[in-house]
């Protein structure tokens, strides 16, 4: 029981010396908030909405399909453009799918002549050179034990028809 008394008591005592340091940090707040004045930047008014009507609407959309084959039919119509042979010919299956979802997963010899095997959509196609893939009009111009290498057809940042070579690597099991 003293030893709680003692205790009470020294807290006591701590807290009445603690009050003088409340006291002096509640006058110090006063004289800040006092001494603070507060500097406020007006809002300015909203402006006036005008709401226009869109007019637009009847104009020729440019990604229409209609105006897209146009232009392509009028670039091939040139007579030095690399899209010429490639627009009158017959597409072939996998230019339907871009080349970024095909993978080499293994070649093979056939009468003399290296053919890759190629997995889209989990489906395995044979390629041999000649043969076209993707959709840039690519065409297989070489086939190794790990690559295809193909030519592709495709427009520069002036719109001019120029080819690029492209690879299909061979991929591995894992992935």
């Amino acid at each position: 029981m003293k030893r709680l008394a003692l205790g009470l008591g020294a807290l006591l005592l701590m807290l009445a010396g603690c009050t003088s340091d409340i006291d002096e940090l509640k006058q110090w707040m006063e004289q800040e908030r006092k001494d603070a004045k507060p500097t406020v930047t007006p809002l300015l008014p909203p402006k006036k909405f005008l709401p226009q009507p869109y007019e637009a609407g009847a104009g020729v959309d440019p990604y229409s399909p209609q105006k897209l084959s146009v232009a392509i039919k009028q670039e091939a119509a040139q007579p030095n453009s690399l899209l010429t042979a490639e627009i009158s010919r017959r597409k072939e299956p996998l230019e339907a799918y871009p080349l970024d979802s095909m993978a080499m997963v293994g070649s093979l010899m056939r009468d003399g002549r290296r053919h890759a095997l190629l997995r889209v959509d989990n489906l395995l196609y044979p390629v041999k050179s000649g043969d076209y893939l993707g959709q840039n009009f690519g065409r297989v111009t070489k086939i190794s034990e790990t690559e295809i290498t193909l030519r592709e057809v495709v427009q520069d940042a002036a719109g001019e028809w120029i080819e690029r070579t492209s690879t299909l690597q061979l991929q591995e099991k894992g992935r």
